[in-house]
């Protein structure tokens, strides 16, 4: 690949559509490779590249052999896996979509990939520990943010009269509305212990009939936000106090460090990647009291506790939340560390 090596051109295997963890991940990487002179494409028509970047998983199965017959590295991202599907009744189609797509990821990691990306600790435990650990390079690279972009707002964003919690999630459907009933199951809870009014917020694609179910609520205010631009998102992170991550074992949410960055501290169960991006004062992590795995249901009443703590010491946890994004989630440290992995997998 010698000479390849130096035209920093990289192949990414499709573009993500939505407007979801992924996409956000894709369009920071590029934007951050051209700014450094790295030509950027889409789809595998044109294996004129350097590299090849798998996000996830791709069905071009035979466009990725022809990529290795060329000598061109493939660099695969890995997330989690599907499983929340097998816990809650989700409907036939939406299961056997799940496994499928899992099988994806696990053959292009199994028989593609020359580099292996995983997006935390855990996401690269989970794999190892299902599937055995792999054969080739691997790393362990974190999310960034642009944090120009996503930085705290002023006072006078917040409100006065009110503690306003927040959840920011794509899409709370498919087996994740548990994560909106324990939302709701915290915000009640908080606002029988407060003396300001508590108001939830949601930004996400929520199914009509759970925003009817919930909409019943009496005890605190609830809005629906749902989807919102990209560009408008720093918005609701500013004008909140606190921010809960509702989403059981992710890999590496992107929400949670977007919050971080906005100076909006965390309060979340220890699942996931959790515990290795909320640390010390951005936010509280409590045990989940139950096998998350099999849906056991939570400790509310320590979710509940943390929370308190966190509204009670808004400038404590407000300044860890940003110190901990700028410490470690920085959009131009993520690059620099794919451009790494990107020259050692062509020089290899």
């Amino acid at each position: 690949m010698g000479e390849a090596t130096y035209e920093r051109k990289l192949c990414m295997a499709s573009k993500v559509p939505g407007v979801a963890g992924p996409a956000n991940f894709q369009h920071r990487l590029a934007e951050g490779l051209r700014k450094r002179g790295w030509t950027v494409s889409y789809g595998l028509n044109d294996l004129s590249c350097s590299a090849v970047l798998v996000i996830g998983g791709s069905r071009e199965f035979v466009r990725l052999w022809k990529a290795r017959r060329l000598g061109i590295p493939i660099i695969q991202r890995l997330d989690g896996m599907n499983w929340i599907h097998r816990r809650t009744r989700t409907g036939v189609l939406h299961f056997l979509r799940a496994e499928l797509n899992n099988l994806v990821l696990q053959i292009i990691r199994n028989r593609y990939a020359d580099w292996i990306v995983y997006q935390s600790e855990f996401a690269q435990r989970w794999w190892e520990r299902k599937h055995g650990p792999s054969e080739v390079g691997k790393s362990v690279i974190y999310n960034g943010v642009p944090l120009g972009t996503y930085s705290p707002g002023s006072e006078d964003q917040l409100a006065s009269d009110r503690i306003v919690l927040l959840m920011v999630e794509a899409n709370l459907s498919g087996g994740y509305e548990v994560g909106l009933e324990t939302g709701v199951h915290l915000a009640r809870e908080v606002s029988a212990r407060i003396s300001k009014k508590l108001e939830l917020v949601v930004v996400g694609n929520v199914p009509q009939q759970l925003k009817h179910k919930f909409s019943k609520e009496g005890s605190f205010d609830l809005k629906w936000a749902g989807l919102v631009p990209a560009h408008d998102v720093p918005f609701y992170y500013r004008s909140a106090h606190l921010f809960y991550a509702g989403d059981l074992n992710p890999a590496c949410p992107n929400a949670v460090i977007e919050s971080l960055a906005c100076g909006l501290p965390v309060v979340a169960f220890d699942t996931g990647a959790i515990p290795e991006i909320v640390t010390g004062n951005s936010g509280r992590v409590v045990p989940y009291g139950g096998d998350v795995w099999k849906l056991d249901p939570p400790d509310i009443e320590s979710l509940v506790q943390g929370a308190q703590e966190v509204i009670n010491n808004q400038s404590t946890f407000k300044t860890g939340a940003r110190r901990r994004a700028v410490e470690s989630f920085d959009v131009d440290r993520m690059t620099e560390e794919y451009i790494a992995v990107f020259e050692t997998s062509c020089k290899g």
